[in-house]
């Protein structure tokens, strides 16, 4: 923001002098274990009349909640946690391919959904490197899926 932008916001007289942020559109995932429709259908109507809400998808198999809509993440959790009395949390997973090691410990989760792990930056983790590029091509030179794989095999 300029200096000309501060001072004609000082000056404008146009609207009052109390902003008020709008709230950006987001969808906040939820993890909610639900057993039965009868859950699924608390759970859902546990957030349809809240101000804001656009849009509610619940996966029951996968135990999540989707909100879209221009609502604040923490009031979402606070409700359902209210209204359903169950035990409510964001959702921690993240596909394996962005994780640096998925399956290394405090990462790799079993009740994670398929294709899933817990998304966790631990410096106990951080310690593990990565192979490097020369490890890889060597690695990788004699591989039955390496179709340039050397002849000598």
């Amino acid at each position: 923001m300029g200096v000309l932008d501060h001072v004609s916001d000082l000056f404008d007289c146009s609207h009052s002098s109390k902003h008020k942020k709008r709230k950006q559109l987001q969808t906040v995932e939820i993890k909610v274990k639900m057993d039965c429709e009868g859950c699924e259908r608390k759970v859902k109507k546990s957030v349809e009349g809240m101000k804001g809400v656009t849009q509610v998808d619940v996966e029951r198999k996968a135990s999540k909640l989707t909100v879209v809509g221009y609502v604040d993440p923490k009031k979402v959790v606070a409700r359902v946690a209210h209204r359903t009395g169950k035990k409510v949390e964001l959702w921690p997973y993240v596909p394996y391919d962005v994780v640096a090691h998925p399956y290394a410990p405090g990462v790799y989760d079993k009740k994670a959904p398929a294709g899933y792990v817990r998304n966790a930056e631990d410096p106990q983790v951080s310690h593990l490197a990565r192979a490097s590029s020369t490890e890889v091509r060597y690695t990788t030179a004699f591989s039955d899926e390496n179709p340039t794989a050397c002849s000598v095999m």
